[in-house]
């Protein structure tokens, strides 16, 4: 059984490129397909084939599975529960219950799934170029992002460089193609491809974030603090009055750019504007992914004198990188730190700390890898670990 259908918003833009329809039962994400530039969907119930699964996902064998008739996927019954709805970055959607619906055939087309706009924003993580370009470079693009998902990157980078070859104008593919190219380890064509596409539009901001962080692994301080500004000035949601944690899920990493925010204005000893960025960064990193940040805050801590609050997040440090090629010289540092705290005379306390230097990678941490990666279809930033 297959189910057709299309994913529309309710004001008649066009639906954004990394629109991702979800079959969900009890609650469980089972089955997920991407939606075309157009808005169609197919899902064939049951099947993996074409489908995609991220970690939100439930791969648990499904329950029923003995219920199954062969060709016909999944039975009435199995779909008591189930409702499809699409996932779309800054849109809340409708969704469609399964069990409601009779097939007549073996597909049934279920309509469209409207999403809803949750605000008008400034800056755009999708540009809105690709709904201007031509039919021809819209499928060169979406080819791209299909063979870049499957790691066939010379074949992705043809069919991006086609792409902006039949229309100049597509941000999106500039993007893309810087992308590969990083991946590939041409960085001088891939900050090309990535400058290009903020000339294209300036308002489009991930080749911003892909920029800072190539500034970042160069210690170029000042280009990263200018860059992740432009790119933090445009922040749709503005964290400024946040008290507690987010988890964003905008396809934007709002987290690394304040990390790199508060990394450059720290070497660049402005360290009120380092301590908001690094505070900020931490309440949008609940996952976590960027173990480095408590280092980094720790220090801004220390340089303040605030002792007990560079312990907590020395510590969380280890916490979350116990065995960090450099943990035994964080741990000195904790040594250090905890002495500070302690009863010493006023001279000794308000010494200038030895530091954790701040750069790439950050002392006291494995060996640091930025890689692009792919959300849902569209390119969202970098993801940094440790190794």
């Amino acid at each position: 059984m297959f189910l057709l259908g299309r994913v529309a918003t309710d004001d008649g833009t066009p639906v954004p490129h990394d629109a991702l329809v979800e079959r969900v039962c009890n609650d469980r994400v089972r089955q997920q397909v991407y939606a075309t530039s157009r808005g169609d969907f197919s899902m064939e119930l049951g099947s993996m084939t074409d489908s995609y699964l991220d970690a939100t996902g439930d791969r648990s064998p499904q329950y029923g599975q003995a219920s199954k008739v062969p060709g016909t996927g999944i039975s009435r019954l199995e779909l008591t529960n189930c409702e499809l709805r699409a996932t779309v970055s800054g849109f809340h959607s409708s969704v469609i219950s399964l069990v409601e619906l009779t097939p007549v055939s073996s597909s049934m087309n279920v309509g469209a799934i409207v999403v809803h706009r949750a605000a008008k924003i400034e800056g755009m993580t999708l540009s809105a170029t690709p709904y201007m370009a031509p039919k021809d470079a819209r499928r060169a693009y979406e080819k791209g992002l299909k063979a870049e998902r499957n790691g066939r990157l010379a074949d992705a980078r043809q069919y991006f460089e086609k792409a902006v070859e039949i229309y100049p104008k597509y941000a999106n593919a500039w993007f893309q193609l810087g992308t590969v190219l990083q991946k590939e380890n041409q960085n001088d064509t891939a900050r090309a491809a990535y400058t290009h596409a903020t000339t294209i539009d300036s308002k489009f901001l991930p080749p911003y974030l892909s920029l800072a962080s190539m500034a970042y692994e160069e210690e170029d301080w000042t280009r990263v603090l200018n860059l992740t500004n432009q790119l933090l000035d445009l922040d749709p949601l503005k964290y400024d009055k946040v008290t507690g944690y987010i988890l964003d899920l905008d396809a934007l990493d709002y987290a690394e750019a304040y990390f790199y925010n508060s990394a450059a204005n720290y070497k660049l000893n402005k360290i009120e504007e380092a301590e908001k960025s690094g505070l900020k960064a931490e309440l949008l990193d609940v996952r976590p992914r960027f173990p480095q940040l408590h280092l980094l805050l720790a220090e801004i801590f220390a340089r303040k004198n605030y002792y007990a609050a560079a312990i907590s997040e020395t510590k969380i440090y280890l916490e979350l990188a116990p065995h960090a090629k450099d943990a035994d010289q964080v741990r000195e540092r904790l040594a250090e730190l905890q002495k500070l705290n302690g009863p010493v005379a006023s001279g000794e306390k308000n010494r200038s700390p030895v530091s954790i230097g701040i750069g790439s990678p950050l002392p006291g941490s494995r060996a640091r890898t930025c890689k692009p990666v792919p959300w849902r279809g569209e390119f969202a930033g970098h993801r940094c670990a440790t190794k």
